[in-house]
């Protein structure tokens, strides 16, 4: 059975079309890029490495990661999402476009000096045959950087009844035709996404903690970030989600060690080297 669900990349291209990113402002995309990217080891890579961004989507990552590698090969199973990459990376002439999905990756085994895939491998069926197959591409002692998304191993009792709540929301509208399920994603993120985020950066201001408050992550980020990411959350098909543990449990398996997870928003995102 291959690795992915039609209906699920069919979503993101539609995602990305409609949320390119274009409108994102080049500050937000730093402070986005570096939450993500802090524990990689870019000054330890080789001299024009070359590597791989599995899911690349609009080709947000892609595009700072370009600036501080030799080659980076940008994989996706959509077709309009590959296309939306094309278009933001045009002037990264360093940047190799590949249709595929994680079990199909068009790269040699035990070629590639680094590889990263965030927030794509909890979106196909089988989260550990995707990680085995990106680390099987890496050589020896290169890094591989995953975000997935968390059970909320960390969160307070109340907080993960909030999410079964909201993700019975979410079977219902990633069930609607794409128009509407991009419609109804807009509503939540005006209605529920902003309000929550600025009520916590009031709150935080005032000197009270905000970290366990729902979408406090969002506080000082964009409305267009928000819709991006209501649209992501609630109309998506496919979603799993792991504990710290299990995580790290199958990148183990899979041939990665030392590892080491951000202790910070986003959870999960950790970063192991092939054995």
């Amino acid at each position: 059975m291959d690795n992915f669900d039609s209906r699920t990349v069919e979503g993101f291209g539609d995602e990305w079309s409609r949320f390119d990113q274009k409108e994102l402002s080049q500050t937000e995309l730093l402070e986005l890029f570096e939450n993500y990217f802090q524990n990689f080891p870019f000054k330890s890579l080789p001299e024009k490495s070359v590597g791989f961004d599995l899911g690349c989507g609009s080709g947000r990552w892609a595009k700072l990661v370009a600036e501080r590698v030799g080659t980076l090969n940008c994989i996706d199973a959509s077709c309009a999402a590959l296309n939306v990459a094309k278009g933001n990376l045009k002037n990264k002439n360093n940047c190799i476009f590949h249709l595929a999905s994680v079990d199909e990756i068009p790269l040699a085994n035990d070629s590639m000096d680094f590889g990263y895939s965030l927030g794509v491998l909890h979106h196909v069926p089988d989260t550990f045959l995707g990680i085995k197959s990106c680390v099987s591409k890496l050589k020896k002692g290169a890094p591989f950087l995953i975000y997935l998304y968390y059970r909320f191993d960390n969160r307070p009792w109340w907080f993960s009844a909030l999410w079964k709540l909201s993700d019975q929301i979410r079977r219902l509208v990633s069930r609607c035709p794409m128009q509407l399920r991009y419609n109804i994603s807009q509503i939540i993120a005006f209605s529920v996404y902003w309000p929550l985020a600025r009520f916590s950066r009031v709150l935080e201001r005032v000197g009270l903690p905000v970290d366990s408050f729902p979408l406090s992550s969002y506080r000082n980020l964009s409305l267009y970030t928000m819709r991006t990411d209501a649209l992501d959350r609630f109309g998506t098909r496919l979603e799993q989600r792991f504990t710290r543990a299990e995580i790290e449990k199958m990148l183990v398996d899979s041939g990665l060690e030392k590892i080491s997870f951000n202790e910070q928003m986003p959870c999960w995102c950790a970063v192991g080297f092939k054995r």
